[in-house]
């Protein structure tokens, strides 16, 4: 399956939704922040529309395939939900987004704030995606899966293109969180073996780590500080297949280390990442990744979508 997407399938993702999301900034920070000897190539993607890369999938799915006059569905634990709605009241699509119970109140807040029709129902994600599949059937609405879609891969692959054109002296290794693994097999498949494409799960919610060990899917246990946006029961066939193929690794860390990660990039950069978006980060800190003297090694802040109180409570 995995040949089913390719890098020119990026490129036209690209080209296709430009005109409807930012390109997000990158930033050079001084190693001594994190630890580390070299300096480290942030990507700040919590930047994008409703604050994580999700836009970029959303938009592709809306935009290269038709919309039936009932809209759109999806099931979300609140960012992949936040971006459907947004895109689709920025292309006069209906939305219903089924989130589980264990969702942020500020992500769910801001899903309605878009003007779509938010369910809240099931324990985790694996309930809701269930329950609006369930509603596409009957309705015949669009679903716009989170991460298990070759529109949505090739939609999220846009972050890699972007940061390989941003980062001048090049990347020898990235670090991208994964839940689904959306994301970071879109980047890897963009990048196609020029720079080491590394995923980062927790240890409480590491679907896409037991399905390397297992040679296939399996569903997992979901317990994190992360759950909301890492929280994904399995991932799916196609994502697993591209892993394969390009992700060169994948690192499971604990989430006192994710919280850590929250702090620094508070205390030290005044960036306020929600657990999932600092989850990259976290492997460095805990020394699960060890760059090499030199290596040039780029980290991405995926998600923003932090309730601030909690925020305050982890940076002291």
């Amino acid at each position: 399956m995995a040949e089913v997407l390719s890098p020119a399938a990026v490129e036209a993702a690209e080209a296709r939704i430009r005109p409807h999301v930012r390109h997000t900034p990158g930033m050079i920070v001084e190693g001594a922040a994190f630890g580390l000897a070299d300096r480290v190539h942030l990507k700040l993607e919590l930047f994008q529309h409703t604050g994580s890369f999700k836009a970029r999938g959303a938009f592709n799915n809306l935009l290269a395939r038709p919309v039936p006059k009932i809209g759109v569905t999806a099931a979300s634990g609140g960012n992949h939900g936040a971006a459907v709605a947004y895109a689709a009241a920025c292309l006069g699509h209906r939305a219903r987004i089924f989130v589980p119970t264990v969702s942020s109140p500020v992500k769910v807040d801001r899903i309605r704030a878009y003007g779509a029709e938010v369910v809240v129902a099931g324990d985790r994600y694996a309930d809701a995606a269930l329950l609006s599949e369930a509603w596409a059937k009957e309705s015949g609405a669009l679903v716009v899966h989170p991460y298990d879609s070759p529109y949505t891969i090739a939609g999220q692959g846009t972050v890699g293109l972007e940061w390989e054109e941003d980062a001048v002296d090049g990347l020898d290794t990235v670090l991208v969180a994964a839940g689904g693994g959306g994301l970071v097999s879109g980047v890897a498949l963009w990048f196609h073996g020029r720079t080491r494409v590394i995923a980062v799960e927790p240890q409480g919610s590491r679907a896409l780590h037991a399905a390397r060990e297992a040679g296939r899917p399996v569903d997992v246990e979901t317990e994190s500080v992360a759950v909301d946006s890492l929280g994904a029961k399995r991932v799916g066939e196609l994502v697993h297949a591209i892993a394969e193929d390009f992700v060169d690794d994948v690192l499971l860390v604990p989430d006192s280390a994710i919280v850590e990660a929250q702090a620094r990039l508070w205390s030290s950069l005044r960036i306020a990442a929600e657990p999932g978006g600092a989850t990259a980060l976290a492997a460095l800190l805990a020394r699960r990744y060890m760059p090499r003297a030199g290596e040039r090694v780029g980290v991405l802040v995926c998600g923003g979508n932090v309730d601030l109180a909690a925020l305050a409570a982890v940076s002291g």
